[in-house]
């Protein structure tokens, strides 16, 4: 009897001592951090209660559905900016989100501070779009998208906005501007 109260004893301090805490800057598919593409606007409090959470209530015509809610750390660093798939419903879940913080990475570490390079050596890009003043880089892999300012192309390529952009005409070293997960696809 006391061997098997001890073996249960073991193996509780065992399961409860291999519980992997979730990494607060992990990105992939279908979360970042504890943050899921399945949270509701009400919960982003519980799921930031170590960060400041800013939601923006649009109600005047001159600022439209602007619903987006920001992330700080409590020491003033914006970390993240929030789109909600539906404005003012707290039920609502999260459809886009843009990361300015480069502790945020992905399973391959792909973090705001990277290069295109680092992009393309890492994950199958889907789809380039050529907008006035910027590219988008869409993996599907991880349902991001990657902006690189046009000011980082050869010249002859920042002007038609016509021109269709491949993956040969970006220099290796051009840097990410921003860094977007959207989760509206879902």
């Amino acid at each position: 009897m006391h061997k098997s109260i001890f073996s249960l004893i073991i193996l509780t301090l065992f399961v409860v001592s291999c519980k992997k805490e979730q990494d607060p800057f992990q990105i992939s598919k279908h979360h970042i951090g504890s943050l899921t593409d399945s949270t509701q606007v009400k919960d982003l409090e519980f799921v930031f209660s170590k960060d400041s959470v800013v939601k923006f209530i649009s109600g005047d015509e001159f600022t439209g559905n602007n619903s987006d809610v920001k992330i700080f750390e409590k020491g003033g660093k914006k970390l993240l900016s929030l789109t909600p798939r539906q404005s003012l419903d707290s039920t609502s879940v999260i459809e886009s989100v843009q990361i300015f913080d480069p502790r945020f990475k992905t399973d391959k570490n792909i973090t705001t501070l990277s290069t295109f390079k680092d992009i393309t050596n890492n994950y199958k890009i889907s789809r380039i779009d050529n907008l006035i003043n910027s590219i988008v880089i869409s993996v599907n892999d991880i349902n991001a998208a990657f902006t690189i300012d046009k000011k980082e192309l050869p010249a002859n390529l920042r002007f038609d906005m016509n021109l269709n952009i491949e993956s040969a005409h970006i220099p290796d070293d051009a840097k990410v501007k921003y860094f977007f997960l959207n989760w509206s696809k879902l």
